[in-house]
């Protein structure tokens, strides 16, 4: 195995539930992987090295502060750090470590020491944190430890590789590297669910290809440009990649449904419609599902009764998927927000077909109060 010979700047890479494949697909998640942290440091128009070694990534670079940022947005990454490899020396390591710590620290401040051994002998990771401590009191003095809650943490890991110290880290997403789990149709709307059950998708390595159905004049003023908006966030979670979005064009229909004065029920057939042109595309370009943004109860179209009118168009066709089913509305607000999809100010999102007392589990809202 390749060693590291001499003290570098480097960016660390994390990944969790992927030990839990087996070898070979481990393996095979591992270089998608990889290929998808490539793809996004070279779409901030860096170039970079990436070696992968057992648990960790490690990528350097001219830049590892922009590195690392880009990486903390690749799906199946839970942590990275700017770090500093040394060679698998433990008297360097300890070193690295008190040298870094003592850059952050002054007196009356407390500090701990993460330590961790991997594949090095002779030592213990207690005994590698426990004389990397002395090392740094010896350089700082009137700091003190403090395991529990300390004012300042450095961690240091002896690997057979080499040595890895850091002092901060970048939670990922976490998930599955985007592409290990094939592609999905995603109904994007300008609301705030649809993006954010896309989202949590491509969090479980799924590719989306995006349909918006296009109402026309019925839409609000601010529906078209808002899902582009959606587009264009979305797709800065998987930089360096192509993303495909169609537009169908439901004006025709929706002045269909006026025309035959259907009134409580045009939600519902609007939903159906949609899904059968979903449907069609999703078969056209060999997708795997269809993923929407439904939440029990929130809408009339989305009661539980009416999830199964409307699901039954397609249901021997192609699954539907509600990543969002069971989640309270605070919860998705807050998902949205993390990713940045969420608007204070939406703007006019309305459509103008929609009935003022639609069918709501049979009956109408204000029937339901009885």
């Amino acid at each position: 195995m390749e060693e590291y010979m001499e003290t570098t700047e480097a960016v660390m890479i994390r990944y969790g539930e992927l030990f839990l494949k087996s070898e070979s697909v481990m393996k095979y998640y591992i270089n998608i992987l990889t290929n998808n942290l490539a793809a996004a440091v070279k779409a901030e128009g860096l170039e970079c090295s990436i070696k992968q070694f057992r648990e960790r990534i490690i990528i350097t670079g001219d830049e590892p502060e922009r590195i690392a940022q880009a990486a903390s947005r690749v799906f199946g990454i839970v942590g990275v750090s700017k770090c500093i490899m040394t060679p698998p020396d433990r008297d360097i390591i300890e070193e690295t470590a008190a040298r870094l710590a003592a850059e952050k620290l002054a007196p009356g401040m407390s500090f701990a020491v993460r330590a961790k051994r991997s594949g090095m002998k002779g030592f213990t990771s207690r005994e590698l944190g426990a004389s990397t401590g002395a090392r740094i009191i010896d350089r700082c003095p009137g700091i003190h430890v403090d395991l529990t809650a300390p004012d300042y943490e450095v961690f240091a890991e002896a690997r057979v590789f080499g040595g890895i110290v850091y002092d901060t880290q970048i939670t990922g997403p976490g998930g599955l590297p985007l592409g290990t789990q094939g592609k999905f149709l995603s109904l994007l709307s300008a609301g705030i669910d649809s993006p954010v059950a896309t989202w949590m998708m491509m969090r479980r390595g799924c590719v989306p290809v995006f349909l918006h159905c296009d109402g026309g004049r019925h839409a609000g003023a601010d529906v078209r440009s808002t899902v582009d908006k959606n587009l264009a966030t979305i797709s800065a979670w998987c930089p360096g990649k192509t993303i495909q979005m169609t537009v169908i064009p439901l004006e025709p229909f929706y002045d269909a449904l006026l025309a035959a004065g259907i009134l409580r029920t045009r939600c519902i057939l609007c939903k159906r419609f949609m899904l059968r042109v979903a449907s069609a595309f999703a078969r056209q370009e060999n997708m795997v599902a269809i993923v929407m943004g439904d939440n029990i109860g929130q809408v009339a179209t989305q009661t539980l009764a009416n999830l199964g009118v409307v699901q039954e168009v397609i249901t021997q066709e192609i699954p539907i998927l509600r990543p969002l089913l069971t989640y309270d509305k605070e919860e998705i607000i807050l998902r949205a927000r993390m990713i940045g999809t969420f608007r204070d100010n939406a703007g006019d999102l309305g459509c103008t077909i929609v009935p003022k007392h639609p069918l709501y589990c049979g009956r109408s809202r204000s029937d339901t109060r009885r």
